[in-house]
């Protein structure tokens, strides 16, 4: 593995903590720069906000306080690493290179990066180091708004999604924005979002059924957080929204995030003016991510499908057979989407797309999913 020690400032803890914490379980860069020799998560800091779209505000807020003083679970079995943080840089386009690298080299070592920012710009950033790697990625943003804003302008924030949709070679597949709400996106962008056959799960859809979100962030390399997605109330700030997840929910998503087999970069963005409580909840989202991580099963269907059922539904709305797959390990379902022979492997990841047992229903009522035909236009 390369040295990535280069891009991180040691962290400064004082504090002791019991054996039974993840103070004393967790390999940190405190004296030394941990050895990256076995696979994990891997937590760094990014406090880097020249991107955030009410810009000159910076916080410095200590998560870890909170984090460190929480318990691992007994079957937290791999590594943990803190790296530290990457300070900006002379520019911000220094620190989107940093941060890019540390990605790439982490995800190339089967390592989970998870991100604490920052503003949610730095989402380019993660993209940009599976560039390096040139991977096609799926991309989910936990999310109010749909950040796609206007290509043209320079990126922040707001837009970072439109200037990944529009870099060439593009590597992006498809992206997903779970916790959307009307108000906050004009009707321009939703339309576009609709073009592109980009997935939406409404808050509401949400609320309705929590379980709406866990296909769509099953699906996905990279999740980007945006903790104003929480409404203000249960993060414990005057700077966010009267909608939004409950607190409870958002450990859920980071929970399914975690779990979720294809979910190699995670990060948790535009935390501006975190009182401690919503500084406590962060750590306990990343604290569930963890959970999740630790409980995964293995059981996205790639090579051998022995451990699935196999359902198979005629439809004559495409003059197609649908196939449905069950994982025996863990019940969550797939369905397969054809893509044209010329493609190769290019898209031998993305053809098995994670849905629910909804969708097998809808297609046993002769009703062709909608996910399943936003994927075949893609793929086409």
């Amino acid at each position: 593995m390369k040295d990535l020690s280069i891009y991180f400032q040691p962290l400064a803890i004082q504090a002791e903590y019991k054996t039974a914490q993840i103070g004393s379980f967790i390999d940190a860069h405190i004296d030394q720069f941990p050895d990256l020799d076995q696979p994990g998560c891997a937590i760094f800091e990014v406090p880097e906000y020249r991107g955030a779209q009410q810009p000159g505000f910076e916080q410095n807020i200590d998560f870890r306080a909170h984090f460190y003083a929480l318990h691992p679970e007994v079957n937290w079995n791999k590594k943990v690493y803190d790296l530290g943080t990457i300070l900006p840089g002379a520019s911000i386009e220094d620190t989107y290179f940093a941060v890019a690298s540390v990605v790439a080299e982490l995800v190339k070592n089967n390592i989970v990066p998870i991100i604490v920012g920052g503003s949610q710009d730095l989402t380019m950033a993660l993209y940009l180091g599976y560039e390096q790697l040139e991977q096609l990625v799926n991309t989910c943003s936990v999310d109010r708004g749909l950040d796609i804003g206007e290509p043209h302008t320079e990126l922040d924030s707001g837009n970072f999604l439109s200037h990944i949709i529009t870099r060439r070679p593009c590597y992006l597949f498809n992206h997903a924005a779970v916790g959307f709400q009307q108000p906050f996106a004009d009707a321009g962008a939703h339309e576009l979002f609709e073009k592109l056959f980009f997935d939406i799960c409404r808050l509401g859809e949400f609320n309705q059924d929590f379980r709406k979100a866990e296909p769509h962030l099953r699906n996905a390399d990279i999740i980007s957080v945006d903790l104003q997605s929480i409404k203000a109330s249960d993060l414990g700030s005057n700077n966010g929204a009267p909608n939004g997840f409950t607190a409870a929910q958002f450990c859920q998503i980071t929970k399914y995030a975690g779990i979720a087999d294809k979910v190699s970069c995670i990060g948790f963005f535009n935390e501006q003016k975190l009182t401690p409580i919503g500084t406590a909840l962060l750590a306990e989202g990343i604290w569930y991510f963890l959970q999740g991580y630790f409980a995964r099963v293995a059981d996205f269907p790639f090579g051998s499908k022995a451990d699935y059922t196999k359902f198979s539904v005629f439809m004559d709305e495409v003059n197609r057979t649908l196939i449905f797959y069950k994982s025996n390990k863990s019940a969550r379902w797939w369905m397969e989407v054809p893509y044209p022979p010329q493609s190769g492997s290019k898209y031998e990841r993305h053809h098995m797309v994670p849905c629910d047992k909804e969708d097998y229903d809808a297609a046993m009522k002769n009703e062709l999913p909608d996910l399943w035909w936003k994927t075949y236009q893609k793929l086409g």
